[in-house]
């Protein structure tokens, strides 16, 4: 019997290697895997919904869903809890350093640039802000903008909640360029800005010792903050209703692979000195599986993101549950 083609676009993290290289199958399917940037896939499967299967940004995700459920324009992909990426977003606040910035409670007031307002990054980290140290998103004035490129947009059109002020900073400038100019005091992104990796004057990071941060604010919280899913086309699943569950297990199945890799010392596969150190201390810390798939082994750092999404004005007129936007599938496992 032929299989049928499944043709899925995801960066090629190590997490995903085993579906690249055909190591782990996916039931049924005869699998085309893309290994395209991050950028390229949202651009590509949001406007032309090309992909069978692909790495969605969170937020974006949400938005388009929001949309269907509140304006019935539909969209073509339904979600797995696969968070195929998660970061920790401390890092992603660069300040200028001749301001009088310290702290977060210094950003009050302060004009902050944004590549995309509705992007994941900056939904947690205005969250962040939010909730640990009380500045909200009213507190500052938002500038959105290309980081590098000039005359980007946002990718889904939003209404901001009231007392939240953003404009754009015109189709000929960059917000990297004027972070280092001095005409934004605060930049919020998910890249490091040229600018910041240059050296340039009085360009630094709100929490230089982000890493201690982060870890501090994991032990407290639980959150390990997720940035994107995977999503599966609608009508695939309408015509083939086993594919969701099929994929997400052969996404679970390529993480497990390369676990053991992380701490394996005899030949360092990865090109990192402490590698095997880093694994240990980070499981000491979050366990075993501390990069879990799955709606209910990330009930709280997914409950956390759909509140903060709704808070910021994103979810549209009610906030999502995570039955409102994966595969029904997903969200239940066999046990032996």
């Amino acid at each position: 019997m032929s299989k049928l083609p499944l043709t899925i676009a995801c960066w090629d993290y190590d997490r995903v290697r085993g579906l690249m290289d055909g190591r782990v199958p996916v039931d049924g399917c005869d699998v085309n895997f893309l290994p395209l940037g991050v950028e390229e896939t949202f651009f590509r499967a949001f406007r032309h919904a090309e992909f069978d299967a692909c790495e969605l940004s969170f937020s974006t995700y949400l938005m388009n869903m929001a949309r269907e459920r509140d304006e019935g324009i539909p969209f073509p992909y339904i979600a797995m809890p696969v968070f195929i990426s998660r970061v920790f977003r401390h890092s992603g606040i660069y300040i200028r350093t001749d301001r009088g910035i310290s702290g977060p409670d210094d950003l009050k007031g302060r004009t902050a640039g944004v590549p995309e307002y509705q992007m994941t990054a900056a939904v947690w980290i205005r969250g962040i802000l939010e909730h640990e140290y009380g500045v909200t998103p009213a507190d500052m004035k938002w500038v959105n903008g290309g980081l590098e490129e000039s005359g980007r947009i946002e990718k889904t059109p939003l209404t901001l909640p009231a007392g939240v002020e953003m404009n754009s900073i015109g189709p000929d400038k960059t917000l990297s360029d004027l972070l280092e100019s001095g005409e934004l005091d605060v930049l919020v992104t998910a890249r490091a800005p040229s600018c910041y990796d240059r050296g340039a004057p009085n360009v630094g990071r709100l929490f230089p010792n982000f890493g201690d941060v982060e870890r501090a604010y994991y032990k407290k919280t639980g959150i390990f903050p997720m940035m994107h899913v995977v999503g599966v086309k609608k009508s695939l699943l309408e015509e083939h209703p086993w594919v969701g569950a099929c994929l997400y297990k052969a996404f679970i199945q390529a993480k497990k692979l390369i676990m053991p890799e992380l701490t394996e010392v005899a030949a360092l596969k990865i090109s990192l000195p402490w590698v095997a150190q880093e694994t240990e201390d980070t499981m000491a810390l979050m366990g075993k599986d501390f990069w879990p798939y799955g709606a209910e082994d990330n009930k709280v750092s997914l409950g956390a993101f759909l509140d903060y999404h709704y808070d910021q004005g994103l979810s549209g007129k009610q906030k999502f549950t995570p039955e409102d936007i994966f595969i029904p599938s997903t969200l239940e496992r066999f046990k032996v």
